[in-house]
């Protein structure tokens, strides 16, 4: 039989005119969520409103006892009553949806094929509260297999001594009562929770690429400070609008100018040479070394006059005793030769 909105509206006034009694704002609190229970209540199984919760008049004395105002026993009952139907209610719905999603898994109810995995289960928790244990003696990553204290030797011992005792307990899970099935339950959570943080965990890691067991580490380099290049020839000379290139010809470009000369030319810094600022060289210029005169200058080493020099008279060797002219020097006229080896008469003055 289902329960109607005007049956639920009338239980809901009975109950309100049995609490009359109390002050508005009391009343006012006690069934101020009435009506949207009743509907749970209606909706959950067949059968009036008296036959799930007995009449308006016991319903209003339950709730008087749970607002204090009655036996402090009937209160407790009252609110014992209560747990006991919010937890039926919720059982039911459980039940509707195991019933709704058993025909995905191919069958009655998603109990059924979750029942068929409890040894995958009993397995996976093992190994867990082995990564668990690992995670809390060993100090870094987690890694796939259990460790104990880094050793994996002791750790895949430890883990089959989990194993033994998971599938121990979980055929004897249904035997269990009160607090140990609720701390079961409680301890199942907490490795479900560690697992997904693990999980997550490892795919953080994965996405950044981080590569476990070494750390980068930066190197300064020499040349992030470097401003300007000067470069300098054999004799200490500044070469000027110098090219840098590497052994594959690819341009070298280091610093940019700090320098502010408005007689440079206005040239993008990636188009000019070195220097960027001449003036700045760190190095003075050496004067340009005395190059040797070529002979016949007039001038000798010391700044005497040469003696090769033109109008100068060449000295001659002479014989011992010999007087020197003081005259003109004559001077040999080349001969000529004629036809067939003949000389020829030559003018001399």
């Amino acid at each position: 039989m289902t329960v109607t909105g005007q049956e639920i509206t009338d239980y809901v006034e009975r109950v309100r005119a049995a609490l009359a009694d109390l002050p508005p704002q009391a009343r006012e609190e006690l069934t101020e969520d009435l009506p949207e229970h009743l509907v749970e209540v209606a909706a959950e199984a067949d059968g009036s409103l008296v036959d799930r919760l007995g009449t308006p008049e016991a319903y209003a004395a339950e709730l008087r006892a749970a607002a204090g105002a009655g036996d402090p026993a009937a209160g407790r009952r009252a609110l014992e009553r209560r747990i006991a139907a919010a937890l039926g209610r919720a059982r039911a719905r459980v039940d509707r949806l195991d019933s709704r999603f058993g025909p995905v898994f191919g069958h009655a109810t998603a109990g059924e094929f979750l029942r068929l995995l409890r040894p995958a289960w009993w397995v996976a928790r093992a190994y867990l509260a082995a990564m668990l244990l690992t995670a809390l003696s060993t100090d870094g990553p987690l890694g796939l297999l259990p460790r104990l204290d880094g050793n994996e030797f002791v750790g895949l011992l430890m883990f089959a001594g989990l194993l033994y005792g998971s599938v121990w307990l979980g055929r004897r899970t249904p035997e269990l009562r009160s607090w140990r099935r609720w701390a079961l339950h409680a301890s199942s959570a907490v490795l479900a929770l560690f697992a997904i943080g693990a999980v997550a965990d490892v795919d953080d890691h994965a996405r950044s690429g981080y590569d476990y067991g070494y750390e980068s580490t930066s190197v300064d380099n020499p040349y992030n400070e470097v401003q300007d290049v000067y470069v300098y020839d054999s004799e200490g000379r500044l070469v000027e609008n110098a090219r840098l290139f590497d052994q594959n010809g690819t341009p070298i470009r280091l610093g940019w100018p700090a320098c502010d000369d408005p007689a440079l030319p206005d040239v993008n810094p990636v188009q000019r040479g070195y220097p960027y600022c001449p003036q700045q060289a760190p190095f003075r210029p050496r004067p340009p070394a005395v190059a040797p005169l070529p002979p016949g200058s007039g001038v000798g080493p010391g700044g005497s006059p040469s003696p090769t020099a033109p109008g100068n008279p060449v000295p001659t060797a002479t014989a011992p005793g010999t007087p020197v002219p003081t005259g003109s020097v004559p001077v040999a006229s080349p001969s000529v030769s004629g036809p067939a080896g003949v000389p020829l008469p030559t003018a001399t003055s």
